[in-house]
């Protein structure tokens, strides 16, 4: 008895089949789409690659650590380079403020933002170090199933140092005074799905990974990393189904047997749910089986949807980098519109990633492959006319501060938002990221990882621990496939 079925084919999923795998459970992995990867998608036409999901690499000893349970490296699957600058945050057409990788340099940059900063700078970020090893290297590898998992005299001392109940947003007041220097810290928050006003002061692990982990780039895209992950699978023996969408979990006396899909009926001895949480218990499984109903679901905080736009240009564009963060805009009103009073934002900030500026190779000689964001509220009325007005909204600006036409270049065109995020991965109300890394949604705060109603059912994921992002997901998976363990033999 040693069948594995994984549902979802993402960072989570892979990660979790990977370690299956290696334990001894024979491992199917069941994906609803075409191609695997869950949201680290790609599209590819007319010469262009889009990475339509992830688009920033970080914390790359996450990646280490997870190749090295298996004797591997990253380097076996895919070549990685260190952007410098790591990004460039634009206030307006004036105000370009670009992020060097080196920590000297960046001390020196915020020195000259703010008098004082640099040395303050250094302070902050010791802090944000014993954040992010206690955090990366401890707290967020726990499952979370009890409050036991914390109870330690160590534990207890460690989270105090950690500031769980203090805000990211009176952290950073503490050290930086200007608004501008403020904004560029509290970026790294965003990844979060939350503001720095509402999510605890221990993600300050994240300023940690930003300046000294380092912003990188797999060379092809981010999907090389999946590419990998898949490979080291199938080494492993992992078995793939594409278009096999999970459609029911029959639970018989308390123990997941079988997993449904519209053509085949795959046995489990063991389920792992990689897919969107909510849709499975509320899906996939009998009322009498599910641990949460939707009044508690309706209560979540959740991360934002996106609105996104793959550009295809047919010319070379200037004033960008890599990585671009436009807030020409100020966050509040779009916060506001995001969390408290969910609307299409007035006056949106937004995110544009232009990998040709690294990786010619996602893009014909000549052209730009551009890749714009805009954070929305989830559960959103989602139309062609709204996308189409915020394409335009977007693009005017993009032009305006970069001083150079675009939309009479854009040969290709394709725009994603919440009715596509529900369509492709079944995602809860069409949200992004999964629930915001609030305190109250923190730890065994989360959806457990493991439903006591079923016995041999299991979860990871974006929506579950550790939270959010890819690295998350990747070590969500880790945690899932040693919590199992071993087959009975």
């Amino acid at each position: 008895m040693t069948d594995a079925v994984v549902i979802g084919s993402g960072f989570a999923g892979l990660a979790a089949a990977c370690g299956l795998a290696k334990s001894g459970w024979s491992v199917t992995v069941l994906e609803k789409n075409d191609q695997l990867g869950g949201r680290a998608r790609v599209w590819q036409t007319d010469g262009f690659t889009f990475d339509m999901g992830p688009s920033w690499y970080w914390m790359p000893d996450v990646f280490e650590a997870f190749f090295a349970r298996f004797d591997r490296k990253p380097s076996d699957y895919y070549d990685l380079v260190r952007l410098d600058p790591s990004y460039r945050v634009l206030f307006g057409a004036e105000d370009v403020v670009d992020l060097p990788a080196s920590r000297t340099e960046l001390r020196a940059l915020f020195e000259t933002l703010e008098p004082g900063a640099g040395t303050t700078l250094r302070t902050f970020l010791d802090q944000a170090e014993f954040k992010y090893r206690v955090g990366m290297n401890d707290y967020v590898r726990r499952p979370s199933l009890s409050l036991t998992e914390f109870a330690d005299a160590r534990i207890v001392y460690e989270s105090a140092r950690l500031q769980m109940v203090q805000s990211m947003d009176q952290h950073l007041r503490r050290y930086f005074k200007t608004d501008r220097l403020r904004r560029i810290m509290e970026f790294p928050v965003l990844f979060l799905g939350g503001t720095a006003k509402e999510i605890p002061a221990m993600y300050s692990l994240m300023n940690y990974a930003d300046i000294v982990g380092g912003t990188w780039y797999p060379m092809g895209g981010l999907r090389r990393v999946i590419d990998g992950i898949i490979a080291l699978a199938e080494s492993l023996g992992v078995r793939f189904v594409t278009g096999a969408e999970a459609l029911r979990i029959v639970v018989r006396n308390g123990k997941a047997v079988t997993v449904r899909t519209a053509e085949t009926d795959y046995p489990a001895d063991v389920v792992v749910a990689g897919a969107d949480y909510h849709h499975v218990e509320q899906h996939l499984l009998e009322p009498e089986y599910r641990t949460y109903d939707e009044t508690y679901w309706n209560r979540r905080l959740l991360s934002p949807s996106s609105l996104l736009f793959y550009l295809g240009v047919n010319r070379r564009l200037s004033g960008l980098l890599h990585h671009n963060l436009f807030f020409d805009e100020g966050l509040t009103q779009h916060a506001r519109e995001i969390y408290d009073t969910p609307r299409w934002p007035t006056k949106p900030l937004f995110y544009a990633c232009c990998p040709t500026q690294t990786d010619p190779s996602v893009a014909p000689e000549g052209c730009e492959n551009l890749f714009l964001l805009m954070p929305v509220a989830p559960g959103l009325t989602d139309t062609g006319e709204t996308r189409e007005r915020y394409y335009h909204l977007i693009l005017e600006r993009l032009e305006r501060i970069t001083r150079q036409s675009i939309r009479e270049h854009v040969t290709v065109k394709r725009s994603y938002a919440h009715n596509d995020f529900v369509a492709d991965y079944r995602s809860y109300k069409g949200n992004a990221y999964g629930l915001a890394n609030t305190l109250n949604q923190t730890a065994f705060f989360k959806p457990t990882m493991k439903p006591r109603k079923v016995s041999n059912l299991y979860y990871c994921g974006q929506l579950t621990v550790p939270g959010p992002g890819v690295p998350p997901s990747l070590i969500s998976g880790e945690i899932v496939s040693d919590l199992i363990g071993a087959p009975a033999r």
